[in-house]
C-alpha cells in the first residue's frame, strides 16, 4: 500500500532501534528466564512446573503420572517456549546429585552422573515431593499476586508463597545477557537455624554471627570445601571462589595400593574425570597409576585408581587433584531479582528477603482468613438473630411467593443482610434443633476469638516473627538431614612441592657452567679401587667440578667467584640421566657472562624463622679471607641475586657453609697444610663487607673449608688431584687461632698431586668422586683407611693417563642429614 493511500513512514534511526530492541531482549531474559526470584528461588520455569503439577493435583501422595503429561499442561497453559526447556527443567528438579534437596519425585530414567540423558518424557513418571508442597502451600488464600498467562485466558502466580527458604538450601545457576548467577546450595538445617537467629536477634545478625550457624555450601554430591577464604567471602560479599575435592580413602587391594575416591566435586562428570585421567595416563603425567576402575553401582559412587609398586602415594593423589576434576571450583555469584532487577546479594541479604516475604505472605494470608472469619460471624449472627423467632420466620417464608420475595421479606422483618437472609433460606432444617443451635452458638465464640487472634497478628510484628520461626522450626523437624558436604578449613591450594617427590638427587655442575639432577637411584655402590660408571660426557674442554647430594624440595644457594648469590629451589633445576650434559647455569639464573657458580649451600624452608636466625653462611675465598654472616640476610630471594661478600681484586669466592654459630673451622691449603680455629672468632658482619684473614700463607692458595660442630665427632678426609685419599682423626688436628699458617695433613708428592678436597665423614657415609673425563664412581667411606696426618694415603680410584679428580661429595645419610 502506498503513502497516499494513508501509509504513513515513520523514520528510525537503525542504532537507536537496535539499542531499544537489545535492551528489551536482555531484560525479558533476564527477568523472565535466567535469574530467580530472591522470595521463592524460583525461575519462572521452575514455577511454572510446580504449579501446574499442582493445579493437576499430582501432589505426593497421589500416585505418578507421566512427565510428557506434565509437560504438555505447563507448555499450553503457561510456558509456551518448546518442551524440551520444560522437561529437562523437570529432570533437573528430580535429580539429587544436581539439586541438594529435589523438587520432584521422578520415576524412571533421568539420567546419571555421568551425564546420560534422562529417558523421553513418554517413558519417565513425576509427581511432587512433599518439601515441594510446602513451597505452595496457601497458594489459594490471596498469599501471592496472580498474573495473566500469555495468551490471558488463565491466571499464573508471580511468587510462590514458599515456606522452605529455597534459594539458599538449593541455589541456582544462569546465564542472562551480560550477567549470571551462580548461587550454591545450603544445608536445610543450618540454613533454618541461622534464619531463627536472624528473628530472635531482631532481624541484626552479623554475617560473622551467621556464619557460626551456615559454615558452608552443601553440596548434593557431598566432597570436601578446601580452604575457608571463598567461603568466608561469597558470605561477605556475594562473590567469591570455593575449592572443592573428592573424598577419598586409601586401600590395599591384592597387594596394591589403591586410591578410592567415595565422593567427587559437585557438577563434575564422572565419565569424563575418568576418560581425561586415562589420557594423562598416556601422555605419561599420571606414571604412578597402574589401572582406573569405575565400581559405582545403585548403592553408590567408586572410583578406585591401582597404583604402581614403590610409588608414593600422596604424590600420586596431589597430582591428581592438580591435573584433574577430583579438584574443581565453584565460583559463587549470588544475583537475583529484587523487586523484578538483578541485585548481588551477601546471606544476609538473600535470609533477609526471605523473612521479608515471609512476613508478606502471613498477612496476606491473616487478611485473607479474617475476611473469611468476619463474613461467617456476619453470617452465625444472622441465624442467631432469628433462631429465637423461628414461628415468625416459618410463618414469612410460607407466605412467600418464591424465594426472592421469602429473602426480602425476612431482611425487611428481622433488619438483616441479603447475605444473611440467603444463607437463612439455605439451612438445612436440623440445624433448628437445640444441639445444633448450641453448635452455632461455639461457633460464632470460637471465630470471636480467632478474629482477636488474626488482628494481633496483623497489628504485632513480633507475633508475626514468632509464626515465621515455629512454622520454619516445623520444616526444620520433617526434612532436616546431615551435612554432606566436609570443610577443610586449612586447606590451601596445591604447592608444586606436593606434586614432587622430596627423593634425593645428584646435582652436578661443570667447569664451564652446566648443571643438572640426576636421581641418586642411577648410581651403584661399588668397590674401593674400581675404575667407575660412566656420567655425563663432559663437552671438549669442559669437566665437572661440582657434585652435590640433595633432596627436591630443598633450598639452592649459589654463590659465585665475584661473591654473589642465587636462588634455585633443587626441583627447579633440569633432570637430566647420567650421560647428559646438563643445562647452562646462565639460562637458569641472572649470572653475568663473566661470573661463574663456585660455591653452594642446601637450606630448609627460608621462611622458618627460627631456622634462618639460628644459622650462618660462612665464606672463605682463594686468598684466605673468611667471612660469616646470618643465613637471615639471604631468606628474601630475588631475582637477579644479592651480593654475599665484598672480593677484593685478584681473589674470588670459594666456599660457603652452612653453620650453626658453634663450629669449628678447618681451612686447607693446596700445598696440604690446613688450619683449625673457632667460628667464634669470626664476627658476624653484613652482606657488604669483606671479611678477616682465616688462614696466612704465601704462593699457596686455599682449595677447601669445612665447619665442624664441637661436640661433633668423625674424620677428615682428604683428596688429592691424582686419586689418592685417607682419612685422619679430627683430635689430631689442634684448635688455633685464626690467622695462622696452619699444620701438614697430607704428605704431598709428584705421585699424589696437589691436595683438591677436604671433607668432614663418618663410617656411616659413602662417598662420590668425579673425574674430569666425566667417570664417576661411589665408594663407601668405611672402605677408606684411617691413617696419620703426615702420611700420603692409599688410592681411590683408578686414573688414566692426563686424567685427574675434578671434585668429590659427600653421600648423607639419612636424607635429611643435610644442615
Amino acid at each position: 500500500m502506498s503513502e497516499s493511500e494513508g501509509e504513513k513512514l515513520i523514520p528510525i534511526n537503525i542504532e537507536d532501534e537496535m539499542k531499544s530492541s537489545y535492551i528489551d531482549y536482555s531484560m525479558s531474559v533476564i527477568v523472565s528466564r535466567a535469574l530467580p526470584d530472591v522470595r521463592d528461588g524460583l525461575k519462572p520455569v521452575h514455577r511454572r512446573v510446580l504449579y501446574g503439577m499442582y493445579q493437576l493435583g499430582i501432589i505426593s501422595n497421589s500416585s505418578y503420572k507421566k512427565s510428557a503429561r506434565i509437560v504438555g499442561e505447563v507448555l499450553g497453559k503457561y510456558h509456551p517456549h518448546g518442551d524440551v526447556s520444560v522437561y529437562d527443567t523437570m529432570v533437573r528438579m528430580a535429580q539429587k546429585w544436581t539439586i541438594r534437596y529435589p523438587l520432584v519425585d521422578g520415576q524412571g530414567n533421568f539420567g546419571s552422573l555421568d551425564a546420560d540423558p534422562p529417558a523421553a518424557m513418554r517413558y519417565t513418571e513425576v509427581r511432587m515431593k512433599k518439601i515441594s508442597e510446602e513451597m505452595l502451600l496457601d497458594i489459594k488464600k490471596e498469599t501471592v499476586d496472580m498474573q495473566l498467562n500469555f495468551d490471558d485466558s488463565l491466571k499464573e502466580p508471580k511468587v510462590l508463597p514458599t515456606r522452605i527458604p529455597n534459594l539458599i538450601i538449593n541455589g541456582t545457576s544462569g546465564i542472562a545477557v551480560g550477567m549470571a548467577t551462580n548461587i550454591p546450595p545450603h544445608n536445610l538445617k543450618e540454613t533454618i537455624n541461622a534464619i531463627c537467629a536472624y528473628i530472635d536477634n531482631d532481624n541484626n545478625l552479623s554475617i560473622e554471627q551467621i556464619i557460626k550457624y551456615i559454615k558452608a555450601p552443601d553440596f548434593p554430591t557431598g566432597g570436601i570445601i578446601y580452604g575457608y577464604d571463598g567461603v568466608k567471602k561469597a558470605f561477605h560479599t556475594g562473590r567469591g571462589r570455593i575449592v572443592l575435592r573428592a573424598k577419598v580413602h586409601l586401600e590395599d587391594l591384592q597387594g596394591r595400593q589403591c586410591i578410592i575416591v567415595d565422593e567427587i566435586p559437585y557438577q563434575v562428570n564422572k565419565s569424563d574425570m575418568i576418560a581425561k585421567t586415562v589420557l594423562l595416563m598416556k601422555e605419561g603425567k599420571m606414571e604412578g597409576i597402574y589401572q582406573i576402575r569405575d565400581e559405582s553401582d545403585r548403592n553408590g559412587l567408586r572410583i578406585v585408581y591401582i597404583l604402581k609398586q614403590n610409588v608414593n602415594t600422596n604424590i600420586i593423589l596431589n597430582k591428581l587433584f592438580q591435573y584433574t576434576p577430583l579438584q574443581t571450583y565453584f565460583n559463587v555469584n549470588n544475583i537475583a531479582l529484587v523487586n523484578g532487577k538483578p541485585v548481588q546479594l551477601n546471606i544476609k541479604n538473600l535470609i533477609q528477603y526471605f523473612v521479608d516475604h515471609r512476613h508478606d505472605v502471613i498477612i496476606r494470608r491473616t487478611k485473607y482468613e479474617l475476611k473469611k472469619c468476619k463474613y461467617r460471624v456476619h453470617i452465625l449472627m444472622g441465624f442467631l438473630k432469628i433462631l429465637d423467632h423461628l414461628n415468625i420466620m416459618i410463618q414469612l417464608i410460607k407466605g412467600a411467593h418464591n424465594h426472592n420475595d421469602a429473602c426480602n421479606k425476612l431482611i425487611k422483618k428481622f433488619e438483616i443482610s441479603e447475605d444473611q437472609s440467603k444463607s437463612i433460606l439455605d439451612m438445612r432444617l436440623q440445624n433448628l434443633t437445640s444441639l445444633e443451635r448450641n453448635k452455632l452458638k461455639k461457633e460464632y465464640e470460637k471465630l470471636i476469638k480467632k478474629i482477636d487472634i488474626l488482628k494481633n497478628i496483623l497489628i504485632k510484628y513480633s507475633v508475626r516473627t514468632q509464626i515465621i520461626k515455629e512454622e520454619l522450626l516445623d520444616i526444620k523437624n520433617k526434612y532436616q538431614d546431615i551435612r554432606r558436604t566436609k570443610i577443610d578449613y586449612y586447606g590451601n591450594k596445591v604447592n608444586i612441592e606436593d606434586l614432587i617427590e622430596d627423593e634425593q638427587v645428584v646435582l652436578t655442575i661443570s667447569h664451564a657452567g652446566y648443571i643438572k639432577r640426576t636421581s641418586l637411584s642411577e648410581y651403584k655402590r661399588q668397590g674401593r679401587g674400581g675404575i667407575g660408571n660412566r656420567g655425563a660426557t663432559a663437552r671438549e674442554s669442559d669437566f665437572f667440578k661440582h657434585l652435590l647430594i640433595a633432596t627436591n624440595h630443598q633450598y639452592l644457594l649459589l654463590f659465585t667467584e665475584k661473591g654473589k648469590c642465587f636462588w634455585l629451589r633443587v626441583y627447579e633445576i633440569p633432570e637430566g640421566s647420567k650421560i647428559s650434559k646438563g643445562r647452562a647455569i646462565q639460562n637458569i639464573i641472572h649470572l653475568q657472562h663473566d661470573d661463574k657458580v663456585n660455591a653452594y649451600i642446601l637450606t630448609r624452608d627460608l621462611s622458618n624463622k627460627n631456622y634462618i636466625k639460628g644459622h650462618y653462611v660462612m665464606m672463605v675465598t682463594q686468598k684466605g679471607i673468611i667471612k660469616k654472616t646470618s643465613l637471615e640476610n639471604y631468606s628474601r630471594p630475588r631475582k637477579h641475586g644479592i651480593n654475599a661478600i665484598i672480593i677484593r681484586k685478584e681473589d674470588s669466592l670459594l666456599e660457603a657453609i652452612l653453620t650453626k654459630g658453634d663450629s669449628h673451622v678447618f681451612i686447607a691449603l693446596k700445598s696440604g697444610r690446613i688450619i683449625r680455629f673457632s667460628e667464634k672468632k669470626v664476627r658476624s658482619t653484613g652482606r657488604t663487607s669483606y671479611g678477616v684473614i682465616g688462614i696466612n700463607f704465601t704462593k699457596d692458595m686455599v682449595i677447601g673449608m669445612i665447619c665442624v660442630e664441637s661436640k661433633e665427632k668423625g674424620y677428615l678426609l682428604v683428596v688429592s688431584e691424582k686419586g689418592f685419599g685417607k682419612r685422619s682423626n679430627i683430635k689430631d688436628y689442634r684448635i688455633t687461632n685464626r690467622g695462622g699458617k696452619g699444620i701438614k695433613t697430607i704428605h704431598i708428592t709428584k705421585k699424589t698431586g696437589s691436595l683438591i678436597s677436604i671433607k668432614h665423614v663418618t663410617d656411616q657415609d659413602d662417598l662420590m668422586i668425579i673425574k674430569k673425563s666425566g667417570i664417576m664412581i661411589r665408594i663407601s667411606i668405611s672402605d677408606i683407611r684411617v691413617m696419620g696426618r703426615a702420611t700420603q694415603g692409599v688410592r681411590l680410584i683408578n686414573l688414566k693417563e692426563n686424567d685427574a679428580i675434578a671434585d668429590v661429595a659427600k653421600v648423607y645419610k639419612p636424607i635429611m642429614g643435610f644442615r
